[in-house]
């Protein structure tokens, strides 16, 4: 049965995601993995970890601060310390961070706390001290004070007050990943939400895309459908087109389109946090001989990998079936890292697991049920300047994977073509002038 997608609403005829049960699996998915680990404790500074731990969120404008952070210990609760006023809404709205037992029971997990932010505060203010006791008086409370601590993204004055604490600082990031590599129903359910507002987005740059516009103009008709649509965050939009597609540059311009250019899209967006990372390619006005080669290529290492995918096969397996970074133009695969390519999607991108040929031949990574994950393929046309991007979000199933990227994909489609159809058969550019200016009354022309 294929996955549902649900309105954005909640309602009370019908069963669609449940928050609650959404924060109850990931804070106990993380308490086992933290659980199978050698950690006394985990620390977070990492938006993406501390709203799977904590189920908090204060906006996109703080996530590259490193201001607010969250603890985790074993068989305890979790609390965050968070930015000023920010704290106070948690206590007042935010119901499963109250431990409090009116018995003189532990106190609330929100808190008011800072961080250091980046080094904008003065380095003898003390605050990356005050950090590391906050945090080792927790640890001392649960009697962790010797257990090693683990910490995913760490400014270095707050891990040197960790250390001069006692602490011993070790890497927490890979119990958050293992956490998240396996998401639950209703993470599944968010994920394949965000796509369908992205299979939106492209229905209306579709049709937006001709000869003309810019690169950034396209970014702004996709973020506003998104926007419009309840999406929390436009975390990007890559368009690219003509020269610029080979070599790809991985950012956009202000460039005009042009007829006969290819163009492709990099969709990533946030829906309650989950994310979408969905490339798709067009040709403007026409297609060459070569852009729907490359296309054609790009798309047949597409579907050889979906075709792999189910549990039990490997990254290694996947990434089998794609070719060598000597085969496309570039000197190893470090230059050619992200082109072809696969990487979990959940709270973030990228997560776990990750394919590559960089990696995956010499330390795979086994597929289970329940990952959520994009593979990407490439592939530069003969022209010497065209190129081919295609990329598909799989789920993966009991007996295979769910792809949840539904624009279509299939072949090359032209968007912007000034053309009609006459029974199925495309008229030329002159016979499309023609019938334009007799519909005018401009006569044949």
């Amino acid at each position: 049965m294929a996955i549902r997608t649900y309105g954005p609403n909640a309602v009370d005829w019908e069963e669609r995601i449940d928050l609650d049960r959404l924060r109850r699996q990931r804070l106990a998915r993380l308490h086992e993995s933290l659980n199978r680990s050698a950690l006394g404790a985990v620390l977070s500074f990492d938006f993406a970890n501390i709203r799977y731990m904590t189920a908090t969120h204060i906006g996109t404008w703080a996530m590259d601060k490193l201001i607010r952070f969250a603890l985790l210990v074993r068989d305890g609760e979790p609390v965050v310390w968070d930015f000023g006023s920010a704290a106070r809404h948690h206590q007042l709205y935010n119901s499963w961070l109250d431990y409090s037992d009116g018995k003189g029971g532990p106190p609330t997990g929100a808190r008011a706390g800072i961080s250091t932010l980046r080094g904008a505060f003065h380095p003898n203010a003390g605050i990356a001290e005050d950090v590391a006791a906050k945090i080792a008086a927790e640890l001392r409370d649960h009697g962790l004070a010797n257990e090693p601590l683990g910490v995913d993204v760490a400014e270095m004055p707050v891990l040197a007050a960790l250390r001069a604490e006692g602490i011993d600082v070790v890497d927490g990031q890979q119990v958050f990943l293992e956490a998240r590599r396996i998401k639950t129903g209703d993470e599944i359910a968010l994920l394949t939400q965000a796509c369908a507002m992205v299979d939106a987005a492209y229905e209306e740059l579709y049709g937006y895309l001709r000869p003309g516009v810019r690169e950034n103009e396209c970014v702004g008709v996709v973020a506003k459908v998104l926007y419009d649509l309840g999406s929390e965050y436009v975390e990007g939009v890559n368009a690219i087109s003509g020269e610029r597609c080979s070599p790809h540059p991985h950012v956009y311009s202000d460039r005009l389109i042009r007829p006969g250019d290819p163009a492709f899209f990099d969709i990533l967006h946030s829906h309650l946090g989950y994310r979408t990372c969905y490339y798709r390619t067009f040709a403007v006005g026409s297609a060459s001989r070569a852009q729907r080669d490359a296309y054609v290529r790009c798309r047949e290492y597409m579907d050889r990998a979906i075709a792999l995918v189910r549990p039990g096969a490997t990254t290694a397996d996947v990434v089998q079936v794609w070719p060598r970074a000597e085969e496309f133009g570039f000197a190893d695969e470090t230059a050619a890292f992200a082109l072809q390519y696969g990487h979990g999607v959940g709270l973030s991108i990228w997560e776990k697991p990750i394919f590559s040929r960089l990696v995956s031949l010499d330390h795979p990574e086994v597929l289970e049920e329940g990952m959520v994950f994009a593979l990407e393929t490439y592939w530069p046309a003969a022209d010497g300047w065209s190129a081919a991007r295609i990329e598909e979000e799989l789920v993966v199933t009991a007996d295979g994977c769910e792809v949840i990227t539904k624009f279509p994909a299939e072949e090359l489609l032209v968007a912007g073509r000034k053309y009609w159809t006459v029974g199925g058969e495309l008229n030329t550019r002159r016979e499309a002038q023609s019938h334009l200016n007799t519909s005018r009354g401009d006569g044949a022309g």
